[in-house]
């Protein structure tokens, strides 16, 4: 029996996860399906080829259109000029093969209108939401005031969330697993914050982009027909991030409250930045079976999923397809 390996070395991210999950093998059909029946819009996604480290792995890339973008790339203000002149030469070389680009334009969606200031952060699915504050944000929600723009934003609940979930067409199993993601997700933001999971308002997790991540990893995984998920740690980065409420610890609030609710394995690297975001917690956490490797196996299959943020340990999530050996004397 085969069963998925999770090498965290380097952290996990959404997208780094659905990359590794194409690469290892996920049916693209299946994800084309179930991306293109999503009842929202303001969205393309690309899947492409890029280099880390020199090392060739597999791209998932959510771009929002003008109206939802968000400019994420913004390392010296998320963590400081001091960790983006260390990444500086680290580059993110993207060769562009395969690219599924659909636009989205359903009419039914939950809209509110909010004008507030442009934020700009890395990876799109680090998860503040608040309660009774109105931000556009993907993982870190934070003011960069020089840029100041005007957008008409969704505002999402756990409900809205649901209801898009619903709406989208995949298995019942897939659509349990996003499901599940995003209430743990909810469950910690709302600790996080010291409110119900239902009053939480996913401004940057209920973004088109967090919902296409979510969904396509639990595409994604249901497609690969694993039973057992073994994720022995979570590697995560030290220092701080800013973010709508200030500078905060890594890992942020809501990634931790994960981790412990769900007892994962954590190991901290001597490298400034965050490498586990809530929505890679959520993953690891709704997706794991087990701690503990096979004292033999054989491997299978190989995926690399590529990570947008530059750091000086390259963001790179290895998924392995593994068949356990019985052990030889």
């Amino acid at each position: 029996m085969k069963k998925l390996y999770l090498e965290c070395n380097a952290g996990i991210s959404g997208d780094m996860l659905v990359a590794a999950l194409l690469d290892l093998g996920a049916d693209r059909a299946k994800l084309d399906e179930a991306l293109q029946s999503i009842p929202a819009k303001g969205f393309t996604y690309n899947i492409s080829r890029v280099s880390k480290a020199g090392v060739d792995c597999c791209d998932f890339d959510v771009v929002l259109d003008a109206e939802h973008e968000n400019h994420d790339h913004d390392m010296s203000f998320l963590h400081g000029e001091a960790v983006a002149a260390q990444v500086h030469s680290h580059e993110h070389e993207h060769c562009h093969e395969h690219h599924h680009d659909h636009e989205h334009e359903h009419d039914h969606e939950h809209e509110h209108e909010h004008c507030h200031e442009h934020h700009h952060e890395h990876e799109h699915e680090h998860h503040h939401e608040h309660e009774h504050e109105h931000h556009h944000e993907h993982e870190h929600d934070h003011v960069h005031t020089p840029h100041e723009h005007h957008h008409h934003h969704e505002h999402r609940g756990l409900k809205e969330v649901i209801e898009i979930i619903n709406g989208t067409q995949m298995s019942e199993q897939a659509r349990a697993l996003a499901l599940k993601i995003f209430d743990i997700i909810a469950e910690a933001e709302g600790k996080a914050h010291a409110v119900a999971k239902e009053d939480v308002h996913f401004h940057e997790v209920g973004a088109i982009d967090s919902i296409v991540d979510i969904v396509a990893i639990a595409v994604c995984f249901d497609s690969l027909g694993v039973d057992e998920v073994i994720v022995p740690e979570l590697c995560e980065g030290r220092g701080t991030v800013r973010c709508q409420h200030g500078v905060l610890p890594v890992p942020v609030p809501a990634t931790a409250n994960i981790m412990q609710s769900f007892g994962l394995n954590v190991r901290l690297l001597p490298v400034q930045g965050e490498f586990v975001t809530p929505t890679g917690a959520a993953a690891a956490a709704a997706l794991m079976t087990t701690d503990e490797l096979p004292e033999q196996f054989k491997i299978c299959a190989i995926g690399l999923g590529a990570g947008k943020r530059q750091y000086e340990r390259p963001s790179i999530l290895r998924a392995l397809l593994i068949e356990p050996q019985k052990k030889t004397l």
